[in-house]
C-alpha cells in the first residue's frame, strides 16, 4: 500500500488537517544534523575544463571526441580548502572560504561514432558569510550539494580535455549533529506494500485449478 496509496492511518506523514496538537503523545529525543545557516548559488559559468579519467571502453577511441553532455551524479559534492574567520562587526556569522569539488560523469563519442564516457570533476570556490554557532564541546562542520549540467563543450586533443558551458548549483550548509527534543504523535504506522503488477496474468489466474 505504501505512505502514498490511500493509507487510511493518521501515523503516517503527510499533509495535517484538524487540529496540529490531536494526537501529541509525547516529547521525543531525536538525533539528527541541524542546519544552522544554509545558501545556495546558481550561475552559468563558461570555459570549465574537464579533464577525463577512467575513459570507458579503455581502448580502441578514435579521436577527436565530440562532447555530449556531463552530468553530476547525485548531490555529493566534497568541501576542501576550508577557512572559517568570525566577523567582528557581523555576530554570530562568519566568512567561509572553500572549493567545493563536484564529481561529474561525461558522455562523448569519438570520431567513428563510437560511444564513451568519462570522470572529471568541477571545482568551483566560494567566498560567502554564513551564520555559525557558538563555540561547544560538539563541533559543527560545512557541507556542501551540488548539481552541474552540461550540453555544451568542445575538445582539446592536446590535453584530453572537454571544455564546456555549465549550469552549477551549489548549496552550502552548517550543520551539527544533535539530540533534539522535539513533540511527537508516536511511532511511524508502515502499511503494507502494494505490489506493481502489469496486469499481463489477467484472466490466468481467473482459471480454475482443474477443469469443471
Amino acid at each position: 500500500m505504501s505512505f502514498c496509496n490511500n493509507c487510511r492511518s493518521d501515523k503516517i506523514p503527510g499533509a495535517i488537517r484538524g487540529n496540529a496538537s490531536s494526537g501529541l503523545c509525547e516529547k521525543t529525543c531525536i538525533q539528527v544534523d541541524k542546519i544552522f545557516d544554509a545558501c545556495m548559488s546558481r550561475s552559468q559559468t563558461e570555459s570549465v575544463e574537464l579533464t577525463l579519467d577512467n575513459v570507458t571502453p579503455a581502448s580502441g577511441l578514435t579521436e577527436p571526441y565530440t562532447f555530449i553532455s556531463a552530468r553530476s551524479q547525485g548531490a555529493a559534492a566534497s568541501v576542501t580548502d576550508l577557512t572559517i574567520t568570525d566577523l567582528p562587526d557581523i555576530p554570530g556569522c562568519s566568512r567561509v572560504q572553500c572549493n567545493i569539488v563536484i564529481p561529474v560523469q561525461v558522455a562523448f563519442t569519438d570520431a567513428d561514432g563510437k560511444q564513451g564516457s568519462a570522470t572529471s570533476s568541477v571545482v568551483v570556490t566560494k567566498d560567502v558569510v554564513l551564520r555559525t554557532p557558538q563555540p561547544s564541546l560538539m563541533p559543527y562542520k560545512v557541507e556542501a550539494a551540488a548539481s552541474v549540467v552540461s550540453t555544451v563543450g568542445t575538445y582539446d586533443a592536446g590535453n584530453d580535455t572537454f571544455t564546456v558551458t555549465a549550469c552549477i548549483t551549489v548549496i552550502l550548509k552548517v550543520i551539527m549533529p544533535v539530540q533534539l527534543l522535539v513533540p511527537s504523535y508516536g511511532y511511524c504506522y508502515i502499511p503494507p506494500c502494494r505490489e506493481y503488477n502489469t496486469q499481463e496474468c489477467e484472466g490466468v489466474f481467473e482459471l480454475p485449478l482443474y477443469p469443471q
